[in-house]
């Protein structure tokens, strides 16, 4: 007696324990094999990219070459028909169906070929392991194994959203969500109980049986008998109807605004939700075609646009052609990212590196003709915008009637090596050829920059100084793209004080109605903005870029041949655009109201005028540093020259003097050029009639 207790005791203890391994081992191996199938199933769906409120902007074929925009919920109407069609004892069965799977069973044994259905679970286990067409016991099995698998980890609800998501239902549509724009052009909440029918057919048969097809009528017509659906109403959809579906399904699944996002390298294989706002950019696209239109007539057939929102520096727009659908005109081409000669958009950057040197807003300037030795020995004459001189003026008036003479004793005063330093290095500009090939052009507009960049750039006047990053994602940061621009730039690049000084310039439409008349596209119900525009050459780019605390808009015009325009500058061509688009953001949530900060400037009273500076200003020490009194003007000390073939130092004095160069006589005269033969550092010294005498020590580099 006691051997038998003590027999059938462990038996009991032996058979607990080999239960209990037995469920470990089902556990952890049900874990491996449950984290595969959600693995494999998170693979298959579409990559999709969309705007900052949602809307979907790009939905990327997955690795089967099928749409897959998973949802997060199916309706409860399709739910309840997919069960009553496909698998009505879903929520009672473990992964398999035992009834089923002893008629598959018996039919294996006497030689059929029919294994019967399978549950939704194997059926998900199928799609995901792509063994729909292998139908045998093997994989019945294995199937099984899957299903208990996923049953054992998951809940009914997770693998049955699994399932909607995963269903291939023809014209290279996976899931319910996908199907009900392609097929209807709505939501899956929207689909009346005829449609999901109808897509319940192709579950089946998706290539023959879905809602496209020529032929379903009398099988939805059976279907809906047996799900108790009034299928008396039409559902047979027409070729013409079929047509504009699938053209509506290519636009849903790639907008418009997706054309410059491409362009820019944003077809990344992961989900993206953006900073950009697709109904506004298709917004804004509508009002440069509509300015368009009418600039055409002066040979203007593109444009583009950009739109920064401050202080985050997310880019909210980015519109690069008129009609990507376009082929005529160059509509193929992103000119947002098109370097181009730049114009007069530069100046601010240059005045803000002056007024960093001691210029001030109040500071004289005359302006009238001079004459400028380039490095290849000839003679240059800068000229302004109107050809006309005005004798003697102050900076600020210079800048607001956007004056190039001026701007090139600016520039000279700043020095070019400085600001090519400045543009090297603290905005990390990447120019399209060698910075010392431009020399006083960049003055002049000749420097070439895109839209975007320049647009980025021109954030650092309302961000108080700070170059930020441009965030394009959601969560912050950009894509591996690069123009002539790093776009992850993070720095302050000025002093407050400075970029304040270029916005009360660029802010007053008053002083710049000389150059701009009282009607101008630059003129806005509002007095909170700042604007700077810019004509190149021959009138081959017009530009303008305006900003206020809460936003910055760019705008470029012309033409993508890079053929000149009919005589359209700044302010008649880009600025009719952006008066309409700044237009547009006023009245949008992205207007904030948000007024430029003048703290730290202050006001001095010249002759009844007021003019501004900064606090603590000797007003006489910075009124007269632009007057020709200097010396040297050009160069200055410190330069650093290239040595290569060809060139030379532009040699400039205010008055008539002898120029020295490692006190060895070299020249007479207000301007020389020096040529050096070897690399190294120069003095170069300017003696005055008035045995007055200046010098400077430059350097020049074989690299």
């Amino acid at each position: 007696m006691q051997f038998n207790k003590l027999t059938k005791k462990k038996v009991a203890m032996f058979c607990l324990a080999l239960f209990a391994f037995l469920s470990v081992g089902f556990l952890y191996k049900s874990k491996n094999l449950a984290d595969e199938i959600k693995s494999v199933y998170q693979t298959r769906q579409s990559a999709a990219i969309y705007d900052r409120q949602g809307e979907l902007i790009y939905l990327k074929p997955n690795a089967l070459g099928y749409r897959a925009e998973y949802s997060n919920q199916a309706p409860d109407e399709f739910k309840r028909l997919l069960l009553a069609k496909e698998d009505k004892y879903f929520y009672y069965h473990p992964g398999i169906n035992p009834v089923s799977t002893l008629r598959a069973f018996k039919n294996y044994i006497f030689g059929r070929n029919n294994l019967t259905s399978s549950t939704i679970t194997q059926q998900l286990v199928k799609i995901i392991l792509a063994t729909e067409t292998e139908r045998n016991l093997k994989n019945k099995f294995r199937e099984a194994i899957y299903a208990f698998c996923l049953e054992a980890r998951l809940s009914k609800d997770e693998i049955l959203q699994m399932y909607v998501n995963s269903i291939y239902l023809g014209n290279k549509i996976q899931g319910i969500k996908s199907a009900s724009r392609l097929y209807f052009g709505v939501a899956p909440e929207m689909l009346s109980d005829i449609q999901i029918t109808q897509l319940l057919a192709a579950v089946s048969n998706p290539s023959h049986a879905n809602p496209f097809s020529a032929n379903i009528k009398d099988g939805i017509s059976r279907l809906s008998q047996r799900l108790g659906v009034d299928s008396s109403q039409n559902f047979v959809i027409k070729e013409s109807e079929k047509k504009q579906r699938l053209s509506a399904f290519a636009d849903y699944t790639r907008k418009n605004s997706y054309f410059e996002l491409e362009n820019m390298g944003i077809a990344s294989a992961e989900h993206n939700r953006l900073t950009i706002n697709h109904s506004l950019t298709g917004n804004i696209r509508e009002l440069l075609q509509k300015n368009l239109q009418i600039l055409i007539e002066k040979d203007a057939a593109n444009g583009a646009v950009a739109v920064i929102k401050l202080p985050e520096n997310e880019l909210l727009a980015i519109v690069g052609t008129p009609d990507p659908a376009l082929d005529a005109r160059g509509c193929q081409i992103n000119m947002a990212a098109r370097p181009r000669p730049i114009g007069s958009t530069v100046k601010p950057f240059i005045y803000l590196k002056g007024f960093e040197k001691d210029l001030r807003p109040f500071t004289s300037v005359e302006d009238k003709e001079y004459k400028y030795t380039i490095q290849s020995g000839f003679a240059f004459y800068p000229k302004n915008y109107d050809y006309e001189y005005r004798g003697e003026v102050d900076l600020h008036y210079a800048l607001s009637n956007s004056l190039n003479v001026p701007t090139v004793k600016v520039f000279e005063y700043v020095g070019i090596n400085n600001f090519s330093e400045f543009l090297l290095s603290d905005l990390a500009f990447a120019p399209i050829q060698p910075i010392e090939n431009y020399q006083l052009s960049i003055a002049l507009g000749g420097l070439e920059m895109d839209l975007l960049a320049l647009s980025y750039y021109f954030t650092i006047f309302p961000n108080e100084g700070y170059l930020k990053p441009l965030n394009l994602y959601l969560n912050g940061g950009w894509p591996d793209y690069r123009t002539t621009s790093d776009f992850r730039q993070d720095k302050k690049i000025v002093e407050e004080q400075y970029v304040q000084l270029i916005n009360k310039i660029l802010s007053d439409r008053k002083t710049g109605i000389e150059q701009f008349g009282m009607k101008s596209n630059l003129n806005l119900p509002h007095s909170n903005y700042a604007v700077k525009t810019g004509t190149s050459r021959d009138f081959h780019d017009s530009w303008t870029i305006g900003y206020t605390s809460d936003f910055l808009v760019g705008v470029w015009v012309g033409n993508s041949a890079n053929t000149p325009m009919d005589r359209i500058s700044g302010q008649n061509g880009a600025g009719r655009v952006w008066q309409d688009i700044m237009n547009l953001l006023y009245n949008s949530e992205y207007n904030k109201q948000t007024p430029f900060v003048f703290d730290l400037i202050t006001e001095f009273d010249e002759d009844g005028s007021l003019v501004y500076g900064l606090p603590g200003d000797d007003y006489f020490e910075h009124v007269n540093l632009l007057l020709d009194d200097n010396l040297i003007i050009n160069p200055h000390d410190g330069d650093v020259f290239l040595l290569e073939e060809g060139m030379g130092i532009p040699l400039r004095s205010g008055r008539e003097v002898e120029w020295y160069i490692e006190g060895e006589f070299f020249k007479q005269g207000g301007e020389a050029v020096f040529s050096p033969v070897d690399a190294g550092g120069y003095t170069i010294k300017a003696v005055a009639p008035d045995s007055k005498v200046e010098e400077v020590v430059v350097f020049v580099d074989e690299e």
